[in-house]
């Protein structure tokens, strides 16, 4: 059962019950004052959530939801390999990933549910299956390899070169093969979801393909989930979550854009859902596919072919370098802002470049990763900045609403009339976000038309812009449709879209990644340019019928770097083996395992003595002489919310002797919260194979 997650309880809580529980039964237990949902976990009917003593009398299980088919063992295997990996309870994982909906159904409610459809038969395939595009030389070779062997592949294909279509070959070969199979088709984001959905249910009908994600109303997660374990659905799409989906036919799993940092959960139990797919694949005896045209360096190296002494890795690398029905991939242009006239946020030959599409109506998309007017306020003369009171970080001035609005606790306030400090009103934004660059490309192009003698039409896709229920939908269709001529937005438009007609993409200011302190910024800013660029000339009759040729522009500082130059050539190969080598040189992921120790409290004084008094009691733990724990330090972002945050890095070359560290440790920890030096902790967490360091 679910219960909180630093409470100190076990793992199990036994009960009494009448009769024998099948193991996965779902059951309503009480617990303290409350009536619970439990998970029957295995024959002597404890439950997921607290192990109970011997001699203590056991409570009664309450009411069992016996109208639903027993969670399977590979599903307990699965919640029991995160709890323990990720150092979470059995009964934090099972719970959560089970539709919140489930928790509040009677016995009755759940049978009259069930009646509703559960029916399941042969996938009829639709019309546009009648139609299937001829396959190139690459995604034949490459379905030859899914088809022949077994175990995780990892699917490198450049943008256009027709992952999905691979998917959805892979997806109906299995089906028509197997009448049980089911499919779990995985994509980072939620506003990934509907055009995949919409090419699944297009070849497979609507009756075969459900949803998973956190943006579906709790009824619609309850009716996709029990269809999935059912076997009604034959194909699962979801984001991370549906990683713990019930889907007792698994034979096939797709993770989508396997790079994304959002397949790695940063709230409660903090699993990467990538890891969990490839670790329920073996489980399962289920092909895993990875797709991505900048993969992880962590897969990378997973696949690399054997060599010398090296055995390789564990997964099968296919490649797709080609695109198709797209033109070749975008020439990457380097600006030099050195020298470019100080101030200057779009230089003049990109503004050119951006006209003379207009004026041919074609499309241009600029990505700059910062949303909001300007990152800060600031008063000229006493150097007053737009600081957020609650938080070690600037509030963002968003100009469209007037407002001060910190990203990290959501504290807002209006703009003040005059600096608070001095009272001088001549304070002005410092910096640019989207919502100013929207303006300033507004302004530039006030007076140039388009073809048809209209006004240049601009919008912005970002988290502010598409707050309302179906906005980037709408934004989306109107991009699709050609009514708009330049898109600026955040990183929500530089993956997996499949925009016709955009000939030109431009990063304006990418440079902060280059020297962040989180060693994984390049790998990630790579990656995110890479994606933009995708953008850009997927439509190779467009380009032919336009005479255009497809750009990638880079404005930047340092135009010589490595990172750079990798990225002109489209190499992600030499991209890759650069960051390996630097990283196995300093004995980093994946070289190296790693583990964050958080604690949170009102002092970061606190927060830092509670980690470094963790650490000396983790000295006499097993595997403690080959993990190093580093000093105690403040977050980039110190204090978020009035609650400052500080973390300890542990390092180890060996998995198996940092999971050994962890799980002793976590005795400790509990032990060390109750005794003074603890009391003044709000919260700890220990965070396995972090993301952001």
């Amino acid at each position: 059962m679910q219960t909180p997650a630093h409470a100190a309880l076990g793992d199990l809580l036994s009960y009494a019950g009448t009769a024998p529980l099948v193991p996965g039964t779902l059951v309503r237990v009480p617990l303290g004052r409350r009536e619970v949902l439990g998970v029957v976990w295995n024959e002597a009917t404890s439950l997921a959530g607290v192990q109970a003593e011997p001699d203590m009398a056991l409570k009664p299980v309450g009411a069992a939801l016996d109208a639903l088919a027993p969670l399977g063992e590979a599903w307990r295997d699965l919640v029991a390999f995160a709890a323990r990996y990720y150092q979470r309870s059995i009964g934090e994982i099972a719970l959560a990933s089970l539709p919140p909906q489930l928790r509040d159904l009677t016995t009755t409610q759940l049978a009259r549910r069930l009646k509703r459809k559960t029916t399941t038969g042969p996938v009829a395939q639709t019309a546009e299956a009648a139609n299937l595009i001829a396959l190139s030389t690459e995604q034949t070779a490459a379905l030859a390899r899914i088809e022949a062997e077994s175990g995780t592949f990892l699917l490198v294909g450049s943008t256009g070169s027709g992952k999905t279509e691979v998917y959805l070959r892979c997806v109906a070969d299995l089906l028509a093969r197997d009448p049980e199979a089911q499919a779990l088709v995985m994509v980072p984001e939620i506003n990934l979801t509907p055009q995949l959905e919409a090419r699944f249910k297009a070849r497979f009908g609507d009756e075969a393909v459900v949803s998973l994600h956190s943006g579906m109303t709790h009824p619609q997660r309850l009716a996709s989930w029990l269809a999935a374990h059912s076997g009604a659905a034959r194909i699962v799409l979801g984001t991370r979550m549906a990683v713990f989906a019930s889907i007792p036919g698994l034979k096939l799993i797709v993770v989508d854009e396997e790079h994304d940092p959002s397949y790695k959960q940063q709230e409660g139990a903090r699993y990467s859902a990538r890891d969990l797919a490839v670790w329920r694949g073996q489980r399962e005896g289920a092909k895993v596919i990875l797709g991505s045209a900048t993969p992880s360096l962590e897969s990378w190296h997973q696949s690399r072919p054997a060599e010398g002494d090296d055995p390789g890795g564990r997964y099968v690398r296919l490649e797709m370098p080609s695109r198709i029905g797209a033109g070749e991939l975008p020439a990457v242009r380097l600006v030099d802002m050195n020298l470019q006239p100080p101030k200057t946020v779009l230089s003049g030959a990109l503004l050119e470049a951006i006209g003379q599409r207009i004026a041919r109506g074609e499309q241009s998309m600029i990505f700059l990763n910062r949303r909001g007017y300007a990152p800060v306020l600031a008063c000229g003369d006493c150097g007053w900045k737009s600081e957020c009171t609650h938080c070690s970080a600037y509030r963002v001035f968003h100009k469209i609403d007037r407002t001060l609005r910190c990203h990290h606790c959501g504290f807002t306030e209006r703009v003040p009339r005059a600096c608070p400090a001095c009272g001088n009103p001549d304070i002005a934004p410092v910096g640019r976000g989207t919502e100013r660059l929207e303006e300033h490309l507004a302004e530039l192009f006030a007076d140039v038309k388009r073809p048809d003698g209209s006004a240049v039409r601009i919008a912005r896709i970002d988290a502010d812009s598409t707050k309302k229920q179906g906005a980037l939908e709408s934004q989306l269709a109107a991009v699709h449709a050609g009514e708009v001529d330049v898109l600026v937005g955040t990183q929500m438009i530089a993956k997996g879209h499949d925009f016709r007609r955009i000939t030109l993409v431009a990063a304006v200011n990418p440079d902060g990644a280059l020297f962040s302190s989180d060693f994984r910024a390049p790998e990630r800013l790579f990656s995110l340019l890479m994606q933009s660029a995708g953008r850009a000339g997927r439509d190779a009759a467009y380009l032919a019928a336009q005479g255009a040729t497809a750009q990638m522009w880079i404005q930047t500082f340092h135009s010589q770097h490595p990172l750079f130059m990798a990225l002109r050539k489209h190499d992600y190969a030499a991209f890759a083996r650069q960051q390996l080598d630097e990283r196995q040189a300093a004995a980093m992921p994946p070289f190296a395992f790693q583990a964050l120790l958080r604690a949170d409290a009102r002092e970061q004084a606190v927060a830092q003595a509670f980690l470094n008094i963790a650490a000396d009691a983790a000295e006499a733990l097993p595997g403690a002489d080959i993990v190093t724990r580093y000093p105690a330090v403040p977050l980039s972002i110190q204090r978020v919310a009035d609650v400052e945050r500080a973390q300890m890095l542990i390092e180890s070359p060996s998995r198996a002797a940092l999971q050994r560290l962890l799980a002793s440790w976590q005795p400790l920890l509990h032990a060390l919260r109750r005794t003074p030096e603890g009391k003044g902790v709000i919260r700890w967490l220990v965070d396995v194979d972090p993301h952001s360091i």
